[in-house]
């Protein structure tokens, strides 16, 4: 018997027993083992397989998240290469967006100048 199930209350009527994660991981790794069912495991712990059930969907869904509420999903490595490259993006569309709004009140500037003619333009052809 794992130690973390060792010290497992026993349930009281109108009271619900609260589950460490690693108490959660224990059982579900008891149900687990060669030979051992999540009904029996249930059973010799007096817990509901409809909760073990659930517990081993969450981990199926390879979402620890469930059972321990501190774990990452993603890496903390990923996470950061991730928001590098958001950041990165970002600064890259920038200046995309300051050249198109330079290039435009050139346009502008040029058509006021009648240095370029005002036809075929996307503005005033109502765009592509």
């Amino acid at each position: 018997m794992p130690s973390e199930l060792k010290n497992l209350e026993p349930a009281q009527p109108g009271r619900r027993r609260r589950y460490t994660p690693e108490q959660k991981r224990a059982l579900l790794d008891d149900a687990a083992k060669p030979g051992g069912t999540i009904s029996e495991t249930a059973r010799r712990y007096s817990v509901t397989p409809s909760l073990l059930f659930q517990w081993k969907k969450v981990m199926d869904d390879a979402t620890n998240k469930g059972l321990k509420a501190n774990q990452k999903v993603v890496p903390e490595s990923e996470a950061k290469k991730l928001k590098a490259r958001i950041r990165e993006l970002e600064r890259m569309l920038g200046k995309q967006t300051m050249k198109v709004e330079i290039l435009e009140e050139a346009v502008a500037l040029a058509r006021e100048k009648k240095w370029i003619s005002g036809g075929n333009s996307p503005d005033e052809s109502g765009g592509r």
